[in-house]
């Protein structure tokens, strides 16, 4: 009776209160940096709150959840293991004021009394939270890669530039950038690029962006013929030089209309395939680029066992990525043989499934 009431009570905490739960942790470690007695000593003591946290959510995420109370623990599970990682590479690094950079580098949230809003800051940019309504999404596991992604991302929305994640396919170019939105609270559209695409209808989709302040992700952008790259060249240029100009209205294509201050528009690049065109020149100083390389597998899997409810994740990560790094190095290299991310993936949530059907 008494096990079934806290979990009631949890599960309506979580629901009503998911958004500063999610960054509550963060406030806290700036008041641990803040405080006046040893910052050290008050990280660790924050540290092993957040494990216990931690442990707690994964006890509920293995009991009988209905799919949306589901998907939104384990939202919250993932970003608390990044809350976790943060505060312990902040007792590694011996942080101890607001101003270390390994603090500044942080994707944080704060509310600002003068507008009665939301804002999140990362290094120098700062950026009124958007509020647009997406639902129970799931998040992306944050590893040092995603962290330093969102640094150059974030950098290139302050400058009015747009952001350019290149890297093989897998490495999460496009999720990054959609995962960020998420965290902003901004719709952001993925389009599939392809060489029938014209200038006319980037302008149409631009005029679309600017209207509604959405973000736009183009994948595969350098599939687009070099013609109408340079057209494209000149249309972003237009629209970026009025959003530096802070204007409420500009003429873009003819047309005078509205222009929201959240616009933003990335493309993502597999460089070196057939059939890829090189940028032009004077598109490429309008985006900040980002090498994306192979994920750190054992991060993603540590999290994703968490999120399945299994307590020892951290090492039986270890094992898992270890075991299918054995399966691709010794076993036989024919094309249907799959060791990578998502048959690890599909191994994970099966075995969560497993563990809840029997407990």
């Amino acid at each position: 009776m008494c096990a079934a009431f806290w979990h009631s009570v949890l599960l309506r905490v979580l629901r009503d209160w998911m958004f500063w739960l999610m960054f509550s942790c963060l406030q806290e470690v700036e008041s641990c940096l803040t405080a006046d007695s040893d910052a050290n000593t008050q990280l660790q003591q924050l540290h092993a709150r957040c494990v216990m946290q931690l442990e707690e959510l994964v006890d509920l995420v293995r009991g009988s959840l209905s799919d949306l109370e589901r998907r939104s623990v384990v939202a919250l599970i993932r970003t608390d293991v990044h809350n976790r990682d943060i505060v312990g590479s902040l007792i590694e690094q011996g942080t101890t004021c607001v101003g270390d950079f390994s603090w500044h580098m942080q994707l944080t949230f704060e509310y600002d009394a003068d507008t009665d809003s939301i804002m999140a800051r990362q290094v120098n940019a700062r950026f009124d939270y958007a509020y647009e309504y997406l639902g129970a999404q799931p998040r992306l596991v944050i590893t040092p890669m995603t962290d330093r992604c969102y640094m150059t991302l974030t950098g290139a929305l302050a400058l009015k530039l747009g952001g350019a994640p290149s890297g093989p396919a897998g490495t999460g170019k496009t999720e990054t950038v959609k995962d960020l939105g998420k965290a902003l609270g901004v719709q952001c559209v993925v389009f599939n690029c392809g060489e029938s695409l014209d200038y006319k209808f980037m302008a149409k989709f631009f005029r679309g962006l600017a209207q509604c302040g959405a973000w736009a992700c183009f994948d595969e952008f350098n599939r687009i013929n070099l013609e109408v790259l340079s057209v494209v060249a000149q249309q972003l240029l237009a629209l970026q030089a009025a959003l530096r100009c802070k204007a409420e209205r500009f003429f873009f294509e003819g047309r005078d209309m509205v222009l929201l201050p959240t616009v933003g528009v990335f493309i993502t690049m597999n460089p070196g395939y057939a059939g890829r065109t090189e940028l032009p020149d004077n598109l490429k100083v309008l985006f900040r680029p980002m090498a994306m390389m192979i994920p750190d597998y054992q991060s993603v899997a540590e999290v994703m066992l968490f999120s399945e409810g299994f307590d020892q994740a951290t090492w039986l990560a270890v094992k898992m990525v270890q075991l299918y790094k054995l399966a691709s190095e010794q076993l036989s290299q024919q094309d249907h043989y799959d060791f990578g991310m998502r048959a690890l993936k599909a191994v994970l949530v099966m075995a969560g499934a497993l563990k809840r059907s029997s407990p």
